[in-house]
């Protein structure tokens, strides 16, 4: 524990465990405690012992304030009720913001095309991750929206470009296509193409026109295990 913590632990216990003689004669408890453990409480009841608001800045600042006193966009204080009363609170606000926009979202969404990627097994325990690497990217200039995304196991010397018009009524050529590494990095054709040939670790486009992919070679070298390319679109 830091000084800090024991200072706070032995302001609460000045404050909260003096000795009260006049209690003395009552049944109960002899020490006020029920100042923490309200706001813990789950009912909806009032707290027993409220906060003192007086000279807090943000309450005053709210009651100077002719435009922030009765703004709907903040949260309502409720000093005599516990934590989880403004929670639930707080809950039903948030949902009930969220109703409309699912509802009008989801009605909105539909699907444009289908494409089948691959096929896996009926048993679902043994179905490897086939997908892998997805990135959006969308080109404003040509109202174009593209994928990227790698299949592993046998094509992993392949990236996929996925492209949709932003107007599903239109279609786009080459709506997907894949571009394969393999050992078009060799410095010369004497190099075996099974020496030099790369996968995909990352893709992600760089500009409107350009992709930037990280390359992992097979076969690792020491100093060549990866390459960064920038890769024309066209």
């Amino acid at each position: 524990m830091t000084q800090k913590d024991i200072t706070f632990v032995a302001d609460f216990l000045t404050e909260h465990f003096n000795e009260a003689p006049e209690l003395y004669n009552r049944k109960g408890k002899y020490f006020n405690v029920e100042r923490v453990g309200q706001y813990l409480k789950d009912e909806d009841d009032d707290l027993v012992s409220p906060p003192n608001t007086e000279g807090n800045q943000w309450f005053d600042f709210l009651k100077n304030s002719t435009h922030l006193k009765e703004s709907p966009l903040l949260f309502p204080y409720y000093p005599e009720k516990s934590l989880h009363f403004v929670k639930r609170q707080m809950e039903g606000v948030i949902d009930q913001c969220l109703q409309k926009p699912a509802v009008v979202i989801g009605k909105s969404v539909h699907q444009a095309v289908c494409m089948c990627l691959y096929k896996t097994s009926q048993s679902e325990d043994s179905t490897p991750q086939l997908f892998k690497l997805p990135f959006l990217w969308n080109d404003k200039t040509s109202n174009i929206h593209y994928v990227l995304f790698t299949m592993l196991e046998n094509s992993i010397s392949k990236i996929y470009i996925l492209r949709r018009h932003t107007d599903t009524s239109r279609s786009v050529s080459n709506g997907i296509l894949a571009v394969e590494f393999g050992n078009f990095l060799n410095n010369s054709i004497n190099e075996s193409s099974d020496s030099r040939c790369y996968s995909c670790l990352d893709a992600h486009f760089y500009d409107d026109e350009t992709v930037t992919v990280v390359l992992k070679e097979s076969v690792e070298q020491e100093g060549k295990e990866r390459v960064l390319a920038q890769l024309p679109l066209s």
